[in-house]
């Protein structure tokens, strides 16, 4: 049955998934890949449709598949697919401009993070929405960080008390994003990094462990469990 999206929502989410997925091996691209039978796009979308505030989800396809993704995510919730970039920037730029009028928050999601709650979107978009021009999930970091040089030698231990994990959905004001992309130069890993470029102050909530980047096969493997096991 496909979600109905919120006509009366204020946020837009932006999914770049044309991405090669070089880290999980031969295969398709990323987002096109199996978890338990279906697409992590689908797993991904399927969430963010379940997001009461959503208005509007667009997808950044590989080129060669974008009526194929169009007729996979038609049963899951009315989205609009768009021809993504050969870079994440590129794909988010194209999303972007595909996204209809109305909604003022725009959230940028990652296909691979297919497990995400609809409760941390909210959770994003609800910081915007109180004032906050730029929002992003995080998770403390656990491990002890070291400084290598280029010969791997260690240079220093790196403090992890001010360390925090980035996940997705990070969360803007549409016309910050809007400019932070159209003022882009350097290819960045995440649009915080844009938004950061230009002045504007990143705002943290907590973020979610079912939100995994899911980049290795370790990584397939461990969401496989989590869903097989989730009550």
């Amino acid at each position: 049955m496909t979600a109905q999206l919120n006509p009366c929502g204020d946020v837009a989410v932006l999914v770049p998934a044309a991405g090669a997925g070089v880290r999980l091996g031969p295969g398709r691209p990323k987002a096109l890949r199996l978890l338990a039978g279906e697409p992590l796009l689908v797993h991904a979308v399927r969430r963010l449709a379940a997001a009461p505030s959503v208005h509007s989800i667009v997808v950044a396809a590989p080129i060669a598949e974008v009526a194929g993704v169009r007729a996979l995510l038609a049963p899951i919730a009315p989205v609009t697919v768009v021809p993504g970039g050969a870079e994440r920037q590129a794909s988010v730029a194209a999303a972007l401009a595909a996204v209809p009028a109305g909604p003022e928050i725009v959230l940028v999601h990652d296909a691979a993070r297919a497990l995400t709650p609809p409760a941390l979107v909210e959770s994003v978009a609800a910081a915007v929405r109180a004032g906050h021009e730029a929002v992003i999930p995080v998770l403390p970091v656990v491990d002890t960080i070291k400084e290598v040089d280029t010969d791997e030698m260690v240079r220093g231990t790196v403090d992890r008390g001010a360390l925090r994990a980035v996940q997705t959905p990070q969360g803007f004001r549409r016309a910050v994003l809007t400019a932070a992309h159209a003022a882009a130069v350097d290819a960045l890993t995440d649009d915080a990094g844009l938004v950061e470029k230009q002045g504007v102050p990143v705002h943290c909530v907590p973020g979610s462990e079912h939100a995994l980047k899911i980049t290795r096969p370790f990584d397939l493997a461990l969401a496989e469990h989590l869903l097989a096991t989730a009550p």
